[in-house]
């Protein structure tokens, strides 16, 4: 058997620590800077939507921002992508390790339960993951979510065939996704053997993640950053889950929370920094090269997380001004709140937020006088400039 030891003595600290440090000092700064700010807790909202989808990016895959905007609202325009179901576990990960305690991801019960969020959307307490693909109909049949969602209101026309053939598919589709997630959730009670079609049987995560928590261990005397840097390489390196290679990059951003640099709900957006630097250079054959990309991605995420609270403070002081004289019984205050704690909206999600009709929610829109995101005719959606 390949030794897969990461031995970080080896590690030339040297040419590490003047990166690392302005990475320490950048953090620092907007995290201080969202703690103090009025649209803090929008641009922690939209970071975590922009470092979902800059996470697939670094993974070889494309998700436009508006279709996860729109998926985490359950207004989907089409059918949900591998990838955007993929996406969506990111987001709600990152929220999840945002509303627990700074040091329990890293703990050896946030590692159990994050472990089985490749697949499986967690959003309850510690320790607990709970199943959202599909609903589970009476008959014990899943029902697909859009089915479960629209119980009582819009459902599918059981006397149009059309109709009813594109809901066969749909219920095909979602027992078949159901039966993936089964197979690939760790067994509850320790016993079920893995399934070959899903996992590489020779793929050992179990002695992978012992040997990356052995660097974290080896690490845990040097600066925060360091450690943070530290562990995503050898994350990276190890190979250590075969299905959620993105969880190594919320592990480190956790690193930096527990140790302080970030605090409260600001999960650093990793991926958003990474995204920045060339991938020959983020994937190199030498460490050191890749530790210093590291670094220099921490430094461009305070860089750009500064640069977007900017944008967003101008923005809210520019719709604030269109409030001015308006009556005490106008939508307008709410749509402002509701603009700048997502990153985008649609004509429904207004609607539903200011309970108005939709042609309502698109004159206020366009009252505020917000920009069109996705360029289409239909299925539109908004957002800030």
């Amino acid at each position: 058997m390949i030794s897969m030891a990461y031995d970080i003595s080896k590690i030339g600290m040297t040419a590490l620590m003047r990166p690392a440090f302005d990475a320490g000092v950048a953090l620092t700064r907007l995290d201080e800077r969202i703690a103090r700010s009025p649209v803090g807790q929008g641009w922690i909202e939209r970071s975590h939507f922009a470092d979902a989808c800059a996470s697939l990016w670094i993974d070889g895959e494309l998700v436009h921002l508006e279709d996860l905007v729109l998926h985490d609202a359950g207004a989907d325009i089409r059918a949900p992508t591998h990838e955007l179901t993929i996406a969506r576990d990111v987001l709600r990960t990152r929220r999840r390790i945002a509303a627990q305690p700074p040091g329990w991801a890293l703990s050896a019960e946030g590692l159990r339960s994050l472990r089985g969020q490749g697949h499986i959307a967690a959003d309850g307490g510690a320790g607990e993951t709970i199943a959202v693909e599909h609903s589970v109909g009476a008959n014990g049949e899943p029902t697909p979510a859009d089915e479960a969602g629209n119980a009582g209101g819009d459902g599918t026309d059981v006397s149009d065939p059309f109709a009813a053939e594109l809901a066969a598919i749909d219920a095909v589709i979602a027992r078949s996704e159901v039966a993936l997630a089964e197979a690939r959730a760790p067994s509850r009670a320790g016993g079920r053997e893995k399934d070959p079609f899903v996992y590489d049987l020779d793929w050992d995560e179990d002695a992978r993640l012992e040997e990356w928590r052995g660097v974290l261990r080896q690490a845990e005397n040097l600066p925060a950053m360091l450690q943070a840097i530290v562990a995503l390489d050898a994350w990276n390196e190890l190979s250590v889950l075969q299905h959620a290679p993105w969880l190594g990059r919320l592990f480190c951003a956790s690193i930096l929370r527990q140790a302080g640099i970030t605090t409260g709900a600001h999960v650093a957006a990793i991926n958003l920094g990474l995204k920045t630097i060339p991938v020959d250079r983020r994937r190199h054959h030498d460490r050191e090269t890749r530790l210093l990309a590291i670094a220099h991605g921490l430094i461009a995420v305070g860089e750009i997380g500064l640069k977007e609270h900017d944008r967003l403070t101008l923005a809210k002081t520019m719709m604030d001004r269109k409030l001015d004289g308006r009556r005490t019984s106008s939508k307008l205050p709410e749509l402002v709140e509701l603009v700048m704690a997502k990153p985008l909206v649609s004509a429904g999600m207004v609607a539903k937020t200011l309970e108005v009709t939709p042609q309502a929610a698109r004159r206020i829109v366009l009252e505020l006088g917000l920009r069109e995101m996705t360029g289409r005719g239909r299925f539109r959606a908004w957002g800030i400039l």
